[in-house]
């Protein structure tokens, strides 16, 4: 198949581009090292409106189509994975009240949370539990007029800026099967007991904060159930976790196209042996890898995203898009990181940032190997 773009999805890809390359290119080596917070590049984020990308217009929102929320997420991080994360989480977030939320919570959210003057993220992780969600043993108990929430969070994005920030808890811990009894609420910034631990020290992913959370009997209005019904929250994740796979995806595309385009532009300019290294077939092997393995991921991801934007069940789509371009990401930093020899392992050129970000993109939205599981149940469902 080839990718057959709109002109209105021309015209914003070329947009989000031009932005990447004036406002984020010449300034993410130095603030990823030094650790500095992309705020500017935040406020520019928001002035393009693109914190709504997955809230309705009624509410001020892009309500944007998923191949153009693919385009953003691979455009972005081409520049730098980091920047993708602090829209990832939000977007999911919105995605997952927009779906969800009743009339009145998306009256209250939303038209704040499209402008960025709200942010959120998602509360799932917790430090026994990741890939299995229904381990989790965040509680919240119906006291009245509201929930006690106790437990714990962990590997958050946007913790420090989410408000409000939607947590995965279990609201009957007795419930069989365990899904029926667990919830979605959304908690405000500063309810008492509500409390954000350390940030997460990292290899790669730097920019967004990734904290502990603390839920230290916080009193949850009973208004703020997602939904307004108790027993959905994971049914609520897992339609939220189709849309971050294919966010996943995309910013997989991203760091694969930056590691080739490096790649190709240092092989032009660097000279061995009298000539330019281009010319040696050891490499043209490798561009030529890197080059297929590119198109190829991208067709995979542009493909789950039209299959999206067509209504269709996406679990299958996406999660073979998020395996593959994921490890098409890698294979291709590690591939720049040989054609640049030395220099790639350097913290002066930006393939060393590419091969330590690429990893957590076999891990989030799921683990590669669940992934694969998520695939054969649909390949011998039918």
């Amino acid at each position: 198949m080839t990718i057959q773009l709109t002109q209105d999805q021309k015209d914003f890809q070329e947009a989000i581009r031009a932005f990447v390359d004036k406002e984020i290119i010449p300034v993410a080596r130095d603030m990823e090292h030094s650790g500095e917070y992309p705020t500017a590049i935040v406020e520019h984020m928001k002035e393009m409106g693109l914190f709504g990308m997955t809230i309705p217009e009624e509410f001020g929102g892009l309500g944007v189509d998923m191949t153009t929320f693919s385009i953003v997420f691979e455009e972005l991080s081409r520049g730098w994975m980091g920047v993708a994360g602090v829209l990832g989480s939000h977007s999911m977030a919105c995605f997952i009240i927009s779906k969800n939320g009743t009339p009145e919570q998306k009256a209250k959210y939303l038209p704040e949370l499209a402008t960025g003057a709200r942010r959120s993220g998602l509360g799932l992780t917790e430090p026994g539990a990741g890939t299995d969600l229904q381990g989790i043993t965040t509680t919240a108990t119906l006291d009245g007029d509201h929930y006690i929430v106790r437990g714990s969070k962990t590997w958050i994005t946007n913790a420090r800026h989410a408000d409000p920030l939607p947590v995965l808890v279990k609201t009957d811990p007795k419930a069989d099967p365990r899904h029926k009894g667990m919830s979605v609420l959304l908690i405000d910034a500063g309810t008492p007991g509500f409390t954000i631990g350390k940030d997460i020290p990292k290899m790669g992913y730097k920019g967004p904060e990734s904290c502990e959370v603390i839920l230290d009997e916080v009193r949850v209005p009973v208004e703020n159930l997602l939904g307004g019904v108790e027993g959905r929250g994971m049914q609520q994740v897992l339609s939220a976790l189709e849309t971050g796979r294919l966010n996943i995806a995309a910013r997989s595309v991203g760091i694969a196209a930056r590691a080739y385009e490096e790649a190709v532009k240092y092989a032009k300019s660097r000279m061995a042996f009298g000539k330019s290294i281009s010319e040696f077939q050891a490499i043209q092997l490798k561009i030529a890898d890197m080059a297929t393995d590119l198109q190829a991921a991208r067709l995979l991801t542009y493909w789950a995203a039209s299959e999206a934007d067509q209504g269709k069940r996406v679990d299958l789509q996406t999660a073979q898009a998020k395996v593959f371009a994921s490890e098409v990401a890698i294979q291709n930093s590690l591939r720049a990181m040989q054609v640049h020899g030395g220099y790639g392992y350097s913290t002066e050129y930006e393939i060393e940032r590419l091969y330590r970000d690429a990893p957590l993109m076999s891990i989030g939205e799921g683990t590669n190997d669940i992934m694969r599981m998520v695939i054969a149940k649909q390949i011998f469902a039918n």
